[in-house]
């Protein structure tokens, strides 16, 4: 049984339907229809995962989108070095401009786009070498 909900993502309200299968929720927004998976190290009662070192799994140096969509900015350029959580791109995704963040810190290996390409879903974009403090 689905739930519609008011949802707002940079600013901007949606109404969509969502449902949770499993791990999973089935959510649609404007007709188009996506599975998500949220990150049980996000909530508030896992401390432990927030610390540094805290997490056993591997952070990944790809950066993909999971929908396809427009890159409006592109912020690095190849040899750069940067830091987690620094905005990498900007991607317009469903009428909605998305600020891509660095998962980790490293330098810039492989950059696959440029301001102004349309991507498609699954897409590696940018690949960062980490530094050796984030690599597990």
């Amino acid at each position: 049984m689905s739930d519609k909900r008011k949802v707002t993502v940079d600013g901007e309200e949606f109404e969509v339907d969502i449902e949770r299968v499993g791990e999973f929720w089935n959510v649609e927004i404007e007709g188009m229809k996506f599975s998500i998976k949220i990150d049980a190290g996000g909530s508030k009662d896992s401390k432990k995962d927030r610390k540094r070192g805290g997490s056993k799994r591997k952070l990944s140096g790809k950066i993909s989108s999971s929908i396809p969509g427009k890159i409006v900015t592109l912020n690095v350029k190849l040899g750069d070095f940067i830091k987690q959580g620094q905005v990498v791109m900007i991607l317009e995704a469903m009428k909605m401009q998305n600020e891509i963040q660095a998962p980790l810190s490293g330098k810039v290996i492989e950059i696959n786009c440029q301001s102004g390409d349309s991507i498609e879903a699954n897409m590696p974009l940018v690949v960062i070498q980490p530094d050796n403090d984030d690599i597990n």
